[in-house]
């Protein structure tokens, strides 16, 4: 019976053009995205309301989101601590989470491979940083710290994380490599603020990976900020969620809540969905170049996940934090080009 609804609900999906996604020139940036972050975060302290002015910044501009500082929604919280005991039921509400590792995990290896030259074959994760967002029960956080990365998982749901925390103590392979935290991905950026460098602050990690995460939360702007706040230059972020589309709806929500039963009634919200296109933008103008994105599909029969040309309903980004080009001295700036003045002196005599 679930088969068929699926298949009917799947009519016109192969059909489907793929979402093509507009790829930015991997070029530096041309502006200090030190005093740009600043001017941004006075910004967000001083307004009310998000207004786009005049002649602003890049990352000042608000989306369809308003920028609440915080990237909590207390809705979302309230669903996710009831559900904080089932996290490692692989044939319960987050059985296509368990079942998504599958993608997910090669995904993250290969692009962190690329970027980082000469891992060791047995741990080829092992040096690296890792900072998994909205981590639940340690999903994703256990099979990164396996492959030899020191993850750090944070949530804001206190009792998702003693399930993560009672769960990984029973690996000793993992005691040395995941730790977890409750708290938010913006109390964790604060840290180190204030001239005090603390261990998780600003530049330390290596990579992070906020997967099925984006959807749930209540400030993408805040989201992106931070995230570029923690990571290090050329750090590496993976996102996956969910697209705005009208088939993403009927799949996502309508068969994957109320038919098929796949996750709990409510989990999603449609309005919060975000299109490659929107987040790759998101992402621009917070410091980041997007170096690729792929269509994920779910297949409810068989319980897999697989990949496609198509982002009309899941898929996986990956994005670099860009360095900040150097800015001349002052007074450097302020002074005539050597080779300008003996122009102009050779053109006196």
């Amino acid at each position: 019976m679930y088969s068929d609804k699926f298949g009917r609900l799947m009519l016109g999906l192969c059909s489907r053009k793929p979402t093509s996604v507009v790829r930015s020139p991997a070029g530096r940036s041309a502006f200090s995205w030190t005093s740009v972050c600043k001017q941004r975060t006075l910004w967000l302290q001083r307004s009310d309301c998000l207004e786009v002015q005049q002649h602003v910044l890049p990352c000042q501009i608000s989306s369809a989101r308003s920028a609440s500082q915080t990237t909590v929604d207390p809705n979302e919280v309230k669903r996710f601590q009831s559900l904080a005991s089932k996290w490692w039921d692989e044939r319960g509400e987050f059985a296509a989470l368990h079942s998504m590792n599958d993608l997910r995990v090669p995904f993250i290896r290969d692009n962190l491979l690329n970027m980082h030259r000469g891992r060791q074959p047995g741990k080829p994760l092992a040096g690296l940083k890792i900072l998994d967002v909205g981590c639940g029960g340690g999903l994703l956080t256990e099979p990164l710290g396996r492959l030899g990365a020191d993850v750090l998982g944070i949530d804001p749901v206190a009792d998702s994380i003693g399930t993560a925390q009672l769960h990984s103590s029973c690996d000793p392979d993992l005691r040395e490599r995941v730790r977890y935290r409750a708290c938010t991905l913006e109390e964790l950026s604060a840290e180190g603020e204030g001239g005090e460098e603390e261990e998780e602050g600003a530049g330390r990690f290596d990579a992070i990976v906020a997967s099925e995460v984006v959807e749930h939360l209540a400030d993408l702007e805040t989201f992106a900020f931070c995230c570029n706040h923690v990571l290090k230059p050329d750090g590496s972020l993976f996102i996956t969620t969910i697209n705005k589309t009208n088939l993403s709806y009927a799949l996502g929500i309508v068969a994957a809540e109320q038919l098929l039963r796949i996750v709990p009634s409510g989990t999603h919200d449609w309005e919060k969905f975000i299109s490659p296109v929107e987040l790759e933008r998101l992402l621009e103008s917070n410091g980041f170049s997007v170096q690729s994105v792929r269509g994920m599909m779910y297949n409810p029969v068989s319980g897999s996940w697989s990949w496609t040309d198509s982002t009309a309903i899941n898929y996986a980004l990956h994005a670099v934090k860009l360095r900040e080009e150097p800015q001349p001295d002052r007074a450097e700036a302020d002074s005539p080009d050597p080779e300008y003045q003996a122009h102009v002196a050779a053109a006196h005599n």
